[in-house]
C-alpha cells in the first residue's frame, strides 16, 4: 500500500475528528456571546414585591429652571432604568416650536436635544406627562416639568382650572381624555386660523388643568376636543369651551370654569343624502334649521304626495313617496323661507326596494295596565284595521280591547286591555292590517307577552321656585347617567308643578334647560358669535320613584 493510499483511507476518520472539534469550539462561543449578553441586558428580578415607584431624578444638566439658556442638549439621570411610552402623545413643549427637540435614553439617563428655532427672552417648559416611566414596571414620573428662559427673565405666572362637559355638567375620563386646553395672546388669536395655538395642556383624570411660567400678556383660553389633534378649531364634529372675555394676566389666575359643548357650525351643509332600503329619501344636516321647507323639484309629479318627517331638533329629515322608478331625485331644502341648498341624489332606475310596513311595540315580553301597548311605525301610518288585529289571551281570542290613536302623534296607537296576571298573551297583527298613504303594507307578525305583575310605579310631584317670568324651561327625566331621557315637558313661571304620575319605580336625574330662545331645545355654544350655550341644572342627587308611594319635593331653581 503506498503512502498515498494510506492518508486517503485515514481521511475519513480524521475528517469526522476536526468536524467535532469545531461544532464544540462553534457551541461554547455561542453560549458564551448568549451569557454575556444576558449579562449586558437590563432584566426584570426575579421574586420579592412588585416595583410600584415611579424613577426619581438625580441630576438635571443644566438645571432646572435656568436662565439665560443656550445650551442644545438636556440631560437629566435617574435612580433606574428608562424608556419612553407613547411620548408623542405624551411630551410635549411650550410654546410649541416649528422643529420638535428628539428624546433619546441612555440607559439611566434622558437625552434632549433642542433645536435651533427657540426665541429668544422665552420661558419653555416641557412637560412629560405619563410617557417617561421605568424600565421594568412602567410606573410613570408624574407633575414633572423641565423649564427653563432663554433670556434672563423666568416667567412665573400661573392660570389654573377645569373643564366639563357642558351638557352632563361633569367630566368623564374616559370620554373626554383627549381634550387639550389652549392659551393664544389675543395678539395672534389662531383657534380659526392655519396657525396652531403654541401653548396647551392636558387635563388631569378631574378635569384640572394648570399652565405655569407664564409672561404677562392678554391671551384667549379655550377647551378642544378635536379629531385630528392639529390645536386648530374645525367645527363639525369637534367641542369646543371658551370664555367671552379675554384674561388679562398680571397675576396668578385660577378658577377658570370651561365648559365644552359640540360645536355649532358656522355654515349649513347637508352630511348625507340617499335613497334608503325601503325607498325613502333620507336627508341629514350638520346643524338644525329653522322653518324647513322641501320641494321636489325632479321628478315634480311626487312632489304633491310627499310626506317630510323632521328629527326633533330638525337636524335631519326622511321624505316618504310613492312607489316610483327613480334615476335621480332633486331637491330645494329651505329655511325661513330661503334656499339653503340643491340637493341631487342619482340612483338606479332599477332598483328594487323593500317597502313593507313594520310594526314597532313598546313592549317585549311584559306589558302593564299603565302604559299598555303601543303600537307605531317608521312609516307614516294612514289607516290601522282593527279587525286585523287579533289578541289571544291563553289561545282564546278576546275582541274587547281598545285601539286608539294618539291625539298628539298621529302616528301612533294605543292597544288598551284588562290585562290579567297568570295569563299567556299573543297579539297577532295580521297581514295588510296597517296601511301607508301609498297603500304600502305590512306581513304577518306575532308577539307573545305576559302582565307585568310588580306592581313597581309610584308617583312624584315637583314644585318649581325660581321661574324667570321671562324664561322657558324645559324639564327632562333621565336616568342616572343623563343619557337616556324618560319624559320631556315645557314649563314656565305659569305653571311650576311637574308631576310623574304612574312611573316605573327606579333611580333617576332631574335635568332642566333654560330654555332662554323659546324654541324648545337646547342650544349648544356658538363659538364664532361668541355666545355660551343656554344654562342647564341638575338636581343635585338622583331620586327614587318608590313603588306605591306618593312623593312631594320643592326644588329651587338659581337665577
Amino acid at each position: 500500500m503506498t503512502k498515498h493510499s494510506e492518508i486517503i483511507q485515514s481521511s475519513p476518520k480524521g475528517l469526522k475528528t476536526i468536524n467535532f472539534q469545531y461544532l464544540a469550539f462553534i457551541g461554547f462561543t455561542l453560549l458564551l456571546v448568549l451569557t454575556f449578553t444576558r449579562c449586558a441586558n437590563v432584566q426584570r428580578p426575579t421574586g420579592g414585591p412588585k416595583d410600584s415607584l415611579p424613577p426619581k431624578v438625580l441630576n438635571e444638566s443644566p438645571v432646572n429652571f435656568s436662565r439665560n439658556f443656550q445650551d442644545k442638549e438636556i440631560v437629566l439621570t435617574f435612580d433606574e432604568y428608562i424608556k419612553l411610552n407613547n411620548q408623542f402623545k405624551e411630551f410635549s413643549i411650550s410654546p410649541d416650536l416649528d422643529e420638535q427637540p428628539l428624546f433619546k435614553v441612555r440607559k439611566k439617563d434622558l437625552i434632549i436635544q433642542l433645536p435651533d428655532s427657540m426665541e429668544a427672552n422665552t420661558t419653555y417648559t416641557i412637560n412629560f406627562g405619563k410617557g417617561l416611566v421605568d424600565y421594568n414596571e412602567s410606573n410613570p414620573i408624574l407633575n414633572y416639568n423641565y423649564v427653563f428662559a432663554t433670556g434672563p427673565e423666568l416667567d412665573s405666572l400661573s392660570i389654573s382650572g377645569s373643564v366639563k362637559n357642558g351638557f352632563t355638567k361633569s367630566f368623564d375620563i374616559k370620554k373626554d381624555e383627549n381634550i387639550k386646553v389652549l392659551l393664544i395672546p389675543t395678539r395672534q388669536d389662531s383657534i380659526f386660523g392655519k396657525r396652531k395655538a403654541n401653548i396647551f395642556t392636558g387635563l388631569d383624570s378631574s378635569g384640572n388643568f394648570k399652565f405655569s411660567n407664564l409672561r404677562e400678556d392678554t391671551y384667549r383660553i379655550y377647551a378642544l376636543k378635536e379629531q385630528n389633534n392639529d390645536r386648530i378649531f374645525n367645527g363639525n364634529d369637534e367641542w369646543i369651551g371658551f370664555l367671552n372675555d379675554s384674561i388679562v394676566l398680571s397675576r396668578d389666575t385660577s378658577n377658570i370654569q370651561l365648559e365644552i359643548t359640540k360645536a355649532y357650525p358656522k355654515d349649513f351643509r347637508t352630511l348625507e343624502k340617499k335613497i334608503e332600503p325601503t325607498g325613502n329619501i333620507l336627508l341629514t344636516f350638520n346643524k338644525p334649521i329653522n322653518n324647513p321647507e322641501l320641494e321636489i323639484v325632479h321628478p315634480s309629479d311626487i312632489n304633491t304626495s310627499k310626506i317630510a318627517r323632521y328629527s326633533l331638533n330638525n337636524d335631519s329629515v326622511r321624505v316618504f313617496i310613492q312607489n316610483k322608478e327613480l334615476d335621480s331625485v332633486k331637491i330645494l331644502l329651505s329655511a325661513d323661507q330661503n334656499i339653503r341648498d340643491t340637493i341631487l341624489i342619482r340612483t338606479n332606475k332599477n332598483a328594487k326596494y323593500d317597502r313593507e310596513i313594520k310594526p314597532l311595540f313598546n313592549i317585549t315580553n311584559k306589558v302593564d295596565r299603565t302604559s299598555h301597548i303601543k303600537l307605531t311605525s317608521v312609516t307614516p301610518l294612514a289607516n290601522v284595521d282593527k279587525s286585523k288585529i287579533m289578541l289571544y289571551e291563553d289561545s282564546v281570542s278576546r275582541r274587547n280591547f281598545q285601539l286608539q290613536q294618539d291625539s298628539a302623534n298621529q302616528n301612533l296607537y294605543h292597544i288598551r286591555y284588562n290585562w290579567r296576571p297568570k295569563r299567556n298573551y299573543e297579539l297577532v297583527i295580521q297581514e295588510n292590517a296597517l296601511r301607508s298613504a301609498f297603500d304600502d303594507t305590512n306581513k304577518e307578525s306575532k308577539t307573545q307577552f305576559t302582565m307585568d305583575e310588580s306592581d313597581n310605579y309610584g308617583n312624584i310631584t315637583f314644585t318649581v321656585n325660581g321661574l324667570d317670568s321671562t324664561m322657558q324651561y324645559i324639564v327632562e327625566l333621565t336616568n342616572e347617567e343623563k343619557e337616556k331621557v324618560f319624559d320631556s315637558r315645557i314649563i314656565d313661571q305659569r305653571n311650576g308643578k311637574i308631576t310623574y304620575t304612574n312611573f316605573p319605580g327606579g333611580k333617576y336625574m332631574l335635568r332642566i334647560i333654560y330654555d332662554a330662545n323659546k324654541n324648545n331645545k337646547w342650544d349648544p355654544a356658538d363659538v364664532y358669535a361668541r355666545k355660551q350655550a343656554e344654562n342647564i341644572w341638575y338636581l343635585d342627587k338622583t331620586f327614587t320613584i318608590r313603588a306605591n308611594w306618593d312623593q312631594n319635593e320643592t326644588i329651587t331653581l338659581p337665577k
